[in-house]
């Protein structure tokens, strides 16, 4: 009897268990295009409220104003939002989530929607049209603090991060229309990046990953959540982060470092809170289809610059190297000690080739602090290392950005050094100082790319 009752359990579970798989839309890998009943019930009703009066539908920017930082706030008024998924979950690198832009082109506003729900792709798919009702929702952020504006079911009362939708939710609130848009991406540079892009489906454009990285997964194999993986700009000195789930499906592909190109994901967070990165909806969105752009010269101070020229004309301070770059170590230098004291130190870098370009640009990055004479910055090409530059070479003034204080890193701009194309470039950072005034400066990450 026992063993009969055994069978007749395991029959049922059997059975239960095909029931549950048969109706749970999750294991239906192909995206829709036609809406369930349910669904078209749903959101018909949804919209005839708004074109009735009964639910204002707000722009994503409107909505967000109900943010308040570090708490979630529960929707109370009778409101709705519209918006286009820009992320997705097929590869795995976004997991019970998504986010939703204001527009399919040129996007302004985004907001994240958590649900307890997966392969969220089969119904919410990039492009898709959604309509979400929020009276009775969350919005905050799941991991309080980091500025990822999030719209959710419930909250944690302990750390007021915002919950997912609950299964039992996601009818009531969450509703797609039969409109699929293609999502244009914002393209950016890296220096332009800021937080009003988390969310969006952008492309970066003229980057590539750095050479050290040749033959090295998109995952690195020994991490345990997410991984991260640098993109260096050839524009400018900038740099960004690539950030991926150790559970993406592409977790073993191999990076692309043969090229440069563009990259399109989602601006997004670091778990902390503290560092914007990319996420990849698919790696079919990287694309290095040009040569890549190593320097031609590169340097970060992080041995000194015993290669370079380090010249005192004036005065008994000299360029130094110090800890505080960005990161690590940079060059330095200061007229002060116990008093503002008289200075003129040049700082040269070697001879650059640029025999074999066409034309080359310049990038470097100055902190400063204190008032004093402003940093100049000159280029020459037929200075003789280790003399004296105000008597050797023929030197010409370089118009660069640089820092107005505050210890506040600030990139030079793109420079064109093409003069020097054909020969020999020598890049001079001149610091004076009087008995009045003397600023600090910083230098760092200089860097000179094939134009």
């Amino acid at each position: 009897m026992k063993n009969i009752n055994k069978i007749l359990m395991l029959m049922v579970a059997v059975v239960a268990s095909f029931t549950i798989q048969s109706c749970v839309q999750d294991d239906d890998f192909t995206v829709p295009t036609s809406l369930g009943n349910d669904e078209n019930e749903g959101l018909k009703k949804l919209l005839a409220k708004i074109d009735n009066g009964q639910v204002q539908l707000q722009t994503i920017a409107q909505v967000k104003s109900n943010f308040v930082q570090y708490e979630a706030t529960q929707i109370t008024s009778e409101i709705a939002v519209k918006g286009y998924v820009s992320s997705s979950d097929e590869t795995g690198n976004f997991y019970k989530e998504f986010f939703i832009q204001d527009s399919p082109t040129n996007p302004t506003s985004t907001l994240k929607v958590v649900l307890n729900q997966v392969d969220t792709y089969n119904q919410f798919n990039k492009g898709r049209e959604v309509y979400i009702y929020l009276k009775g929702l969350y919005i905050g952020e799941t991991n309080t603090g980091d500025d990822v504006i999030t719209i959710g079911g419930k909250f944690d009362t302990f750390d007021n991060d915002v919950l997912a939708m609950t299964a039992n939710q996601i009818p009531d609130h969450l509703f797609r229309s039969t409109t699929t848009e293609t999502l244009v991406p914002k393209e950016l540079s890296l220096s332009q990046i800021t937080e009003a892009h988390i969310g969006m489906f952008v492309k970066l454009l003229d980057v590539q990953f750095p050479i050290g990285l040749a033959g090295q997964p998109y995952i690195d194999p020994t991490d345990d959540f997410d991984s991260q993986r640098p993109i260096e700009s050839c524009s400018d000195s900038s740099e960004f982060i690539l950030e991926s789930s150790t559970f993406a499906s592409f977790k073993n592909i191999i990076l692309p470092t043969n090229g440069k190109g563009t990259i399109s994901g989602i601006i997004n967070k670091t778990y902390d809170g503290y560092d914007l990165v990319i996420n990849l909806n698919s790696t079919d969105d990287v694309v290095m289809d040009g040569n890549r752009c190593d320097p031609l010269f590169v340097e970060t101070f992080e041995t000194n610059f015993t290669t370079w020229t380090a010249y005192s004309v004036t005065g008994a301070q000299v360029w130094q190297s110090n800890n505080y770059g960005n990161p690590g170590k940079c060059a330095a230098m200061s007229g002060y000690a116990s008093g503002n004291k008289a200075n003129e130190d040049w700082l040269i870098t070697p001879a650059i080739d640029l025999s074999n370009v066409t034309g080359a640009i310049l990038t470097f990055q100055t902190a400063k602090n204190f008032t004093g004479n402003v940093l100049e910055v000159y280029m020459s090409t037929n200075y003789v290392p280790g003399s004296n530059p105000t008597t050797s070479g023929t030197w010409s003034p370089i118009s660069a950005t640089l820092s107005s204080g505050s210890w506040t890193w600030t990139d030079s701009g793109n420079i064109d050094v093409s003069a020097a194309a054909g020969g020999n470039l020598f890049v001079a950072f001149k610091y004076t100082s009087t008995t009045s005034a003397s600023a600090t400066y910083e230098v760092d990450n200089v860097k000179v790319v094939a134009k």
